[in-house]
């Protein structure tokens, strides 16, 4: 027991260490992006554009998408607007024929079976075929993206060659609508700005997160477009892109507005397919580690493995050693200020969590502080349950050889 006491706590440290050093890079990559681009740029030559929208019963929000698309800032005859109206069975078709009428640089492609109902993926490659930029967008059906963020996302890619894509900010449009939101807000700004931005600035390594970036025709082109078999197309996608010899970087400049869930059961269906997906991609690459062609994806992939196994049976572990102690059925003989050494823990997951908060115009403020505090013990917690359910649906698709995929789509609220 105390081999293995001692064991999760060297991975829980080993964790918090990493995030540390990613904290720091987060810092610098802040400072670094706040005169890296002009408010006012204009560029000398404008490339063809296409934003992609894959919608599957938007009927919510694909409206407001839309106009907020005609807002951008963008010269109109160099930007084509695509929604994939991929097998809606509600009002989606309706609006969107409403809008085209309204907007002439939106263009529709109708997906019904058997060509569609085969997922976002499926969706994008459909739109792909229909476009006719150089440059694609990609924003899901609830983004609302600042009018510049093209424009910013356009410009960043157009400096360096060997840029392959282009990652923008997204923002939690609801996070005042329940106590979920609010730990969600704190949760994806940490997120940004710990692991995209600090992993950007000391690794070059930044994972696209399926909406609100810009990539090269080519490049899709070349790599075959989506894979239809990834339950998290975004991070397998971005595998291939630094498999190809590119980089993808960060710019906190563009910033889209997107919906987050406002239940707990839409938020556990959500998650557990990022569960879902970000095992499938280490069943896939972790045995090819050595033949990818750029390690610093290896490495990533090797993160990804340590979290989702040897950090997640090190909570397991810790977790099981501190209830039954508590119970009295185990002591620990092993000696040491283990009090202060969890304690020191929580203090540092709350001081990296506030930090990257700070980072972001008005929300380092005492409520936050509170959130990521009351955080650790509860919100955090919901991970356990998520790999848990994650773990056995994947063996249970695998057990029933079930290799469909059709669209995991996260339900919509009318703000």
């Amino acid at each position: 027991m105390d081999n293995l006491f001692i064991a999760s706590l060297a991975a829980t440290w080993l964790i918090l260490f990493y995030h540390v050093i990613l904290t720091i890079g987060g810092y610098r990559h802040f400072v670094k992006t706040l005169t890296s681009v002009e408010p006012d740029l204009e560029l000398s030559e404008y490339p063809m554009v296409t934003v992609l929208i894959p919608a599957h019963n938007e009927e919510m929000v694909i409206g407001r998408t839309v106009d907020a698309m005609a807002r951008l800032i963008y010269p109109q005859d160099r930007l084509e607007i695509i929604v994939v109206n991929d097998c809606s069975t509600d009002r989606t078709g309706k609006i969107l024929a409403e809008k085209c009428a309204k907007y002439p640089q939106l263009k529709v492609v109708t997906l019904a079976p058997p060509l569609g109902a085969k997922g976002k993926s499926n969706a994008l490659n459909n739109g792909l075929k229909a476009s006719k930029g150089d440059y694609i967008v990609v924003y899901d059906a609830d983004n609302t993206p600042e009018r510049r963020a093209v424009l910013y996302l356009v410009h960043a890619i157009l400096q360096d060659e060997k840029l392959g894509a282009v990652v923008g900010k997204f923002r939690t449009r609801n996070k005042e609508a329940s106590l979920l939101t609010r730990f969600i807000n704190v949760e994806t700004l940490s997120f940004q700005w710990l692991l995209q931005a600090g992993r950007c600035h000391f690794f070059g390594i930044t994972t696209i997160p399926g909406t609100n970036f810009i990539i090269r025709r080519s490049l899709l082109d070349s790599m075959g477009g989506w894979n239809v078999n990834a339950l998290t197309e975004d991070t397998e996608l971005t595998i291939r892109i630094y498999d190809s010899g590119y980089r993808i970087f960060w710019l906190p400049h563009a910033v889209t507005w997107e919906q987050e869930p406002e239940t707990l059961r839409v938020w556990l269906k959500q998650r557990t397919r990022w569960a879902q997906g970000n095992m499938w991609i280490i069943g896939q690459y972790l045995f090819k580690l050595f033949t990818l062609r750029d390690l610093r994806i290896s490495a990533d992939i090797i993160y990804f493995t340590f979290t989702y196994f040897v950090f997640f049976v090190a909570i397991i572990v810790s977790d099981l050693i501190f209830i039954l102690g508590i119970l009295g059925l185990t002591q620990l003989t092993v000696s040491g200020p283990f009090n202060i050494i969890w304690l020191l823990a929580y203090a540092l997951f709350i001081v990296e969590t506030y930090i990257s908060l700070s980072l972001e115009r008005g929300e380092g403020n005492g409520k936050n502080l509170a959130l990521t505090a009351l955080m650790y013990f509860t919100y955090s917690q919901l991970w356990i349950i998520l790999v848990f359910r994650a773990s056995y649906l994947l063996l249970k698709r695998k057990l029933q050889k079930d290799s469909g995929f059709h669209w995991y789509k996260t339900e919509r609220s009318a703000l």
